[in-house]
């Protein structure tokens, strides 16, 4: 494949720290959910690498060094430097009630700031510019207390959260990083969502009532309402939604490489792109990973790194001589183990041997100036997964136009300690769709124009909607650029065979 040269891109840079926030705007398309929803920064030029690699390092700490259990306790959203980067507006509650929440691909579970909660939970954020409302589950005619007897509180991840004791409510504490921690117990209550056709639906879910959060999470500069977990668990929103066949339990984000950002992301079946390269998910693995064939840097190849003498590890389902690589739209930049990131970087740097290295303006980085195209010039990194599935990072990805005019960095960072993993944040997933197939446990992408539209099936109709990329930052106050957010609603139940709970 032929590098795309950097007027492919419609101008401008990704926008690498995503934050989304869902608008009150519904596109009507019949049968789908549709949200315009906007990004905190402004491309690449919203935040600085010393930032990104800042935030990246923070969640990198809670994941890389958590223990194989069936949940990772230290996943998860806790503010915007330190967790997942999507947020949300969703409506919860009879009669309904809008909360602000984030979006995380790398946590479980789902909780919302609650009235109880008083000063130990934040009343308004920086980040969406007003004030936040706790969810009152006094208020809503729909909403119940879940008991430490019932089957969502006995289910393993929630047991690892919390103390339950006979008759009680069913409570959880977590711990994220730092100070950052959440405590309070569960509710059952309706999750409102208004179809694009104009009639509404609602779907029953397990949530968790935030009764006191502190560090970050209390922070109005950075706080909002809550976090809906996105991972593999069976006790997310999305698998409780499956499980009642509201919707597929497949989702698919795309996001643009422009300077104007943006995107599409997406519950439900994606038919058009067709998926080009689909590389099976690591089994007994909350995260979204794969498992890493080859690795080349131009027509170069990279020796692998190997160790553990091969052996089939039973928990996550993988040999010790494989290495993994995480998907994980929570990382900004790419993370590489010491033993490929000297190889990788040294390739590509040598493409250009008269290279002079400097400091940037934040001191950290080794960057250079660089006035011609850099498609033309350096090499395409490309990733082979299981299932010959290829993945292409072109060096318009990969390198940041990020010091005076003519200047440029690197995404590629090396990764501290042993780890064998692999990290791959939205600098390599960009400018593709990228589809989460839960059901048949496979990760699947394709290069697109994150600019223009895809096609999802909605199994209740039959029919096929397009979905266009939307940026309604000229209709909104502030200059945040916007990304659509697409809930499909399905009657698919029998195609479905997640756990109820």
């Amino acid at each position: 494949m032929e590098p795309r040269g950097l007027g492919d891109r419609l101008g401008g840079f990704v926008a690498v720290v995503v934050v989304v926030l869902v608008s009150a705007l519904v596109v009507n398309v019949s049968g789908n959910l549709v949200f315009p929803v906007s990004h905190k920064f402004n491309g690449r030029e919203g935040a600085s690498l010393s930032e990104l690699k800042a935030h990246d390092h923070r969640r990198h700490a809670r994941f890389l060094g958590a223990t194989q259990n069936a949940v990772d306790m230290v996943l998860g959203g806790s503010s915007t430097e330190q967790t997942g980067l999507y947020f949300t507006k969703l409506g919860i509650g009879n009669p309904s009630h809008d909360y602000y929440l984030q979006v995380d691909t790398g946590s479980n579970l789902f909780w919302v700031s609650c009235a109880e909660c008083g000063k130990g939970c934040p009343d308004r954020s920086e980040l969406i510019g007003g004030k936040l409302t706790p969810y009152d589950r006094n208020s809503s005619s729909t909403s119940r207390v879940v008991s430490c007897g019932d089957n969502f509180c006995t289910s393993p991840s929630v047991k690892d959260i919390s103390d339950c004791k006979p008759d009680e409510k069913c409570n959880y504490h977590l711990q994220y990083v730092g100070k950052d921690k959440t405590s309070g117990y569960f509710v059952k209550d309706d999750v409102q969502f208004q179809k694009a056709s104009g009639n509404s639906t609602s779907g029953s879910v397990i949530f968790g009532c935030g009764t006191q959060q502190s560090g970050s999470l209390n922070d109005p500069k950075v706080a909002v309402s809550g976090v809906i977990g996105f991972d593999q668990d069976n006790i997310t929103m999305l698998s409780q939604l499956a499980a009642a066949g509201k919707v597929r339990n497949k989702f698919a984000h795309c996001l643009d490489n422009t300077k104007q950002g943006g995107g599409i992301w997406a519950i439900g079946e994606v038919v058009e792109p067709k998926m080009m390269h689909t590389s099976p998910i690591v089994p007994n693995q909350t995260r979204y990973n794969v498992v890493v064939e080859k690795i080349e840097v131009g027509s170069d190849a990279i020796e692998l790194p190997t160790s553990g003498g091969g052996d089939l590890d039973e928990t996550s389902g993988s040999s010790s001589d494989q290495i993994i690589a995480i998907f994980d739209t929570g990382t900004q930049l790419a993370y590489l183990p010491p033993k490929l990131y000297e190889p990788i970087v040294k390739k590509i740097l040598a493409a250009e041997p008269g290279l002079k290295f400097q400091k940037n303006e934040d001191g950290e980085y080794a960057c250079f100036e660089y006035s011609k195209n850099v498609d033309e010039k350096f090499p395409i990194v490309k990733f082979t997964f299981k299932n010959s599935a290829s993945l292409w990072v072109y060096p318009h990805d990969y390198l940041f136009s990020h010091m005076k005019e003519g200047g440029w960095c690197h995404g590629w960072m090396k990764l501290t300690g042993e780890d064998p993993d692999i990290i791959l944040g939205d600098m390599t997933l960009s400018n593709k769709l990228v589809v989460y197939d839960l059901e048949n446990q496979v990760l699947g992408w394709a290069d697109h124009n994150c600019s223009s539209s895809i096609k999802v099936k909605d199994d209740e109709s039959g029919s096929d909607y397009s979905f266009q990329y939307h940026n309604l930052a000229s209709d909104a106050s502030s200059p945040r650029l916007l990304m659509s957010f697409v809930l499909l609603v399905t009657a698919a139940a029998a195609m479905l065979r997640m756990i109820s709970i």
